[in-house]
């Protein structure tokens, strides 16, 4: 016999050496080493078992001795998830890997505006929900000790004298998630030591299930024929299932094993690759295979050996020790041991982030005096936050186990938790598909499918007089017999799992769709829909309209240095710079930057974290006029919708407000387009006229002197030139434009092409013009043609001569490579374009120009038709003063230039 010593010795050897690898497994990380087994698909399979807690280990038996093969269903939801839904899978971890989520309720918040009060909400849930799991754990644990500890096997006389043991396995798991659950703030970081501990022990507990059913399959019963005889002369082999219990506990197992936060985090938070999910596709299920393998044998062999009222629950310990096994005994326990540890491990390391995240930190924000770029050290608070977080979380499952008495069947205990994290399914899967949920309807859907769980489920697993009065199961809530918490609106007969489950989801369910429905939704909350309907659209999504000024961008640093800790704060900070081609200095406040430190942060402190902050440092968002036009586009999309429900009010009012928007750019194309020929008439009749008017002197005009003939002369030939000049821009348009331009593509160099622009355009203006370059950045290869790049460069810098409004007017060129890419920027220090004709610089009948000479308005025109032709791209970008025409060409091989190039 196995003396209680010697259990905890080998207990804690055990745990000794799960440090040991978690350690040797952060070492390899940080060093940047190991990758082909720390990323492998492998390990990643191996820590989805964190499914297979205790009660699958130990209560799968208990199930099967109970309930026959209705143990088979928690399997099957999770098998058929991986199976039939990786899809889904893959598109979760898709969004958790662009939008930086942290868990299940920073997904959900992320999702709906990043609402902090859905996050709340689901925070309050998980923990609530997955309190009863924990217990379980604690409870195997503690059961699996008194087996060891009692004189008599099964009998369970020494669960009371060995309740501490509950007590210390708690402090312990409470220690290794503290020690290796909050060593990152970046909860997006991978936890490379606890995934690997986690998958050792996958592997440990699978052995050890495996090694008890060979020894009851071989050892015990003698063999595979007499095992099967066993099964068919038992009430166990009989096939009888009870289609709703059994429909439900697989819609229930398997809304669980996407929804709880465990799983949550192992699936799609520690994800180091989406190709990872194809392996654990089918290779997950495999696992759930094999570990289920021997449960009906074991039940069977448990209930023959075994003495009458021993708990089934504990027949993987108790059958090897009656055999006189106690070094398989030993095994099992710690396979059980193994089950019960990597569940609560990884479960409070995901609680205690949406616990720091959506709780503690928007209330520190909240009552902080002084905001958070003068606040201290928000890093430090934040892992402060998730350590008290775990020691709360795992000291409440205790106090669950202790006030349940550590009685009931540990199946019982694990559908009370699956229960209460199915709940998130309905808004979890509504917001991922569909673009018309709305917060309202989620906050709706999780309230009643809450409140409903807790009264059919959570509270009656207390018993009569716990958490519920006994005459409340009898008479009803205030006495009405619809509100019995076992026959909910007076409906009788149903299965009491399959009651809460089919009431709490469908409640759930309805109440979250005809309140979508009915519901507006905010701007952000359109935004985030689209990003997250069409992720594999665009999974970078565009910039939102943050705007923050310079000094914004200083307590930006500030802020997150406080978060990142200054050295990661510095490097993203500097990153960033370097895209914006700002070397040596800080990046500009642009949104893009601006949304990328959002994301950033979202990784450390939860997305609707991370929006607060930034939102109390440079104020609140701003729509830009793309995200305003992806809103009207939502909007088109709810009204079409709604007119099936018979408000077809709203889509007129939408439709009229979408054609005054089309008639008012129609009226200002027109406008524009008026003003074009005005002013192609004026230009074609003044050089026409003047011709007219001198070659008429020429002619009529006797004893003119040789001076002034040569004079009339000369103004008939500058207005000759002028006239073709003209004629030559619109033809060029035209040809540009029809697909007809010839384009004579070789090798050519960047600097000689900008030394021919800038040469020719000074030479043809009289004007003053400072011109900055750096000329080693110039030195690079394009395989383009370069007359008509030059002819560009030579346009932009015509115009900066022109229209450059400073009193010494300055133009920079300025050269730098991005991927493949090089772009040319022309920036000079004027005041710019104005706001509300950015739109229209490109276009051929604008004319912006405040400067002297004002042409017809088609040179930019003429510059986008090649730079597109070319395979390029050009562009106006604003900034804090003045602005930039950016040119970006491919730097690249002419194989690859030629791909990129416009059919002509």
């Amino acid at each position: 016999m196995v003396t209680l010593n010697q259990l905890i010795g080998v207990c804690l050897v055990y745990v000794a050496g799960l440090f040991l690898v978690a350690f040797l497994a952060e070492r390899t990380a940080q060093r940047g080493r190991g990758g082909w087994l720390l990323r492998s698909p492998v390990v990643y399979t191996l820590s989805l078992s964190i499914y297979c807690t205790a009660w699958t280990f130990y209560g799968a038996v208990g199930y099967a001795a109970r309930s026959g093969l209705e143990f088979i269903t928690i399997y099957l939801g999770p098998s058929l998830v991986m199976i039939g839904w990786w899809w889904v899978l893959r598109r979760l971890v898709r969004i958790g890997r662009a939008h930086r989520v942290t868990s299940v309720a920073d997904l959900i918040s992320a999702r709906f505006g990043k609402s902090n009060l859905l996050a709340v909400m689901v925070t309050v849930m998980a923990v609530v929900g997955v309190t009863p799991y924990i217990a379980l754990q604690l409870q195997s644990v503690t059961l699996s000790v008194a087996i060891f500890a009692a004189p008599e096997l099964g009998s369970g006389q020494g669960t009371q004298r060995f309740e501490n043991a509950a007590f210390w396995v708690a402090a312990g798991l409470a220690i290794f998630t503290l020690v290796f659950g909050t060593r990152n703030l970046n909860a997006n970081e991978r936890h490379h030591g606890v995934v690997i501990a986690v998958a050792v022990e996958a592997v440990v507990k699978l052995v050890a299930l495996l090694a008890v059913g060979v020894f009851v399959v071989w050892g015990v019963a003698g063999g595979v024929a007499e095992t099967v005889a066993r099964i068919d002369a038992s009430p166990i082999g009989t096939w009888q299932t009870s289609d709703g219990r059994w429909s439900a506990l697989i819609v229930l197992s398997a809304a669980a094993f996407v929804c709880l936060p465990r799983m949550f985090q192992v699936m799609v938070v520690e994800n180091d690759d989406e190709r990872h999910l194809q392996i654990a596709s089918w290779a997950f299920p495999l696992y759930l295979l094999a570990i289920s393998l021997f449960v009906v044998p074991i039940a069977v062999i448990g209930l023959e050996v075994m003495p009458q009222g021993a708990n089934p629950d504990l027949y993987v310990l108790t059958v090897p020790l009656s055999q006189g096994q106690n070094g398989l005994a030993m095994l099992a326990f710690l396979g059980g041991f193994s089950s019960a540890t990597s569940m609560v491990i990884v479960a409070t390391l995901a609680l205690s982030t949406m616990m720091s995240n959506h709780i503690v930190m928007p209330l520190w924000l909240r009552f902080s005096p002084l905001g958070v770029q003068q606040s201290g050290d928000v890093r430090s608070v934040v892992i402060r936050a998730r350590r008290l977080s775990i020691i709360l979380i795992i000291s409440l499952g205790y106090l669950y186990y202790r006030g349940s008495g550590g009685s009931g069947a540990l199946a019982a205990i694990g559908l009370i938790s699956f229960g209460g994290v199915a709940q998130f399914l309905p808004a979890l899967l509504g917001g991922i598909f569909w673009r018309g949920a709305t917060r309202t309807g989620a906050v709706a859907g999780l309230s009643i499918g809450f409140v409903i769980w807790m009264y059919t489920m959570l509270l009656p697993s207390f018993g009569p007089d716990g958490a519920l009065p006994a005459r409340v199961f009898e008479e009803g809530l205030f006495g009405w017999g619809l509100l019995r918490p076992e026959a909910l609106f007076g409906i009788t007969g149903l299965d009491a799992t399959v009651h809460a489950v089919w009431w709490s989801l469908s409640l759930n369910t309805l109440l979250f769709f005809i309140v979508s429905i009915f519901s507006f939704p905010t701007p952000l909350e359109r935004l985030q829909g689209a990003q997250f309907v069409n992720v594999f659209d665009h999974s970078s999504a565009s910039a939102r309209g943050w705007s923050a000024t310079e000094g914004g961008a200083e307590d930006l640093m500030i802020m997150s240095q406080r978060i990142l800790g200054a050295p990661e704060a510095q490097a993203f900070f500097a990153h960033q710079a370097l895209k914006q081609g700002r070397v040596g200095a800080p990046p500009a406040p642009t949104p893009e930057f601006v949304q990328a430190l959002e994301r950033e942060l979202a990784a450390s402190v939860g997305a609707a974290t991370a929006n607060a902050m930034i939102g109390q440092i440079i104020g609140g968002q701003a729509i830009s006029v793309e995200e305003l036009l992806a809103v009207a586009d939502e909007s088109a999309q709810i009204l079409e919708y709604s007119s099936r429900l018979e408000v077809k009010s709203r889509q007129l009012t939408e439709t009229a407000r979408e054609l005054s928007r089309a008639n008012e750019k129609l009226t200002q194309l027109s406008l524009q387009k008026d003003s074009f020929l005005s002013q192609i008439s004026h230009e074609l009749r003044t050089p026409m006229t003047s011709i007219r008017s001198f070659s008429e002197i020429l002619r009529d005009m006797e004893g003119l002197s040789g001076a002034e003939k040569t004079r009339y002369a000369s103004i008939i030939h500058s207005e000759t030139i002028r006239l073709t000049r003209l004629l030559d821009d619109l033809l060029d348009l035209s040809v540009l434009e029809n697909g007809q331009v010839s384009l004579n593509q070789q090798v050519v160099n960047l600097h000689a092409v900008i030394e021919q622009a800038v040469t020719t355009a000074k030479a043809s203006s009289g004007r003053p013009l400072e011109i900055q370059r750096r000329k080693r950045s110039e030195d690079i290869d394009l395989f383009t043609d370069g007359d008509r790049l030059a002819q560009v460069f030579i346009n932009l810098v015509t115009n900066a001569i022109k229209y450059c409004d400073a009193s010494v007017p300055v133009l920079n060129i300025s050269v730098r490579r991005q991927d493949d890419d090089v772009i040319i920027a022309f920036t000079d220090n004027g005041s710019g374009i104005p706001a509300e004709a950015e739109s229209l610089v490109f276009e051929k009948f604008a004319r912006l120009g405040r400067g002297d000479g004002d042409g017809a308005g088609l040179g930019l025109a003429i510059c986008r038709e090649i730079v597109t032709r070319l395979g390029g791209d050009i562009t106006y970008v604003p900034q804090g003063h003045g602005g930039s025409f950016e040119v970006r060409m491919m730097c690249t091989t002419p194989e690859k230039q030629s791909q990129h190039l416009l059919p002509v």
